[in-house]
């Protein structure tokens, strides 16, 4: 199995941060893979991924010390992934990123062999999950469920339904891990 670059990403709603966890929890030992931890302008806030929360400042720092192979701008928060974070691909191994469906350009230009894993769900499934959060108003909601309509995913990416069980979309993408390993 050689070294592999995964770049999961999908609207809000589709369900990414659950299928990673769930991927954490039920990923076949024969698939190894390291989840790079993200440093996001976010504090912690129990049930959210883990990851390095910094101030605006301390993330500019890291930004201008060139810390990060990947960083982007979403929501109002700055993400980025840092280098040693993306060092386990020079050991062979898989890494997975949580992603942004914006950034996915620069992140083909760097890493151009990138295989990327769209999650997604259906328009009415999107809406639901995205207004019983809570978070955002109708409006919002309803501009969010807009990019993800109009979004097209690279041809050749791992398409992920998360509609109905968690277990489901997880299967599904255990199953396309495996194909890839093989290949």
């Amino acid at each position: 199995m050689s070294e592999r670059l995964v770049y999961v990403m999908g609207p809000s709603g589709a369900g990414k941060d659950s299928l990673i966890a769930w991927l954490q929890e039920h990923l076949p030992p024969h698939l190894p893979l390291h989840l790079a931890r993200r440093t996001i302008t976010r504090p912690t806030r129990q049930g959210d991924e883990a990851h390095h929360s910094v101030s605006e400042q301390a993330f500019a720092l890291l930004h201008q010390a060139q810390a990060f192979a990947l960083d982007w701008q979403a929501n109002g928060l700055r993400y980025g992934v840092r280098h040693d974070e993306i060092e386990p691909l020079h050991r062979g191994h898989w890494v997975l990123v949580n992603g942004s469906r914006a950034y996915l350009p620069q992140a083909l230009l760097k890493f151009p062999q990138l295989t990327v894993v769209h999650v997604t769900a259906s328009i009415d499934v999107l809406r639901q999950r995205l207004a019983a959060r809570g978070r955002e108003t109708p409006e919002w909601v309803e501009a969010r469920v807009q990019r993800a309509m109009v979004f097209q995913p690279p041809a050749n990416a791992i398409e992920v339904r998360n509609d109905g069980a968690l277990a489901e979309a997880g299967a599904q993408l255990v199953r396309a891990f495996e194909r890839l390993a093989l290949a």
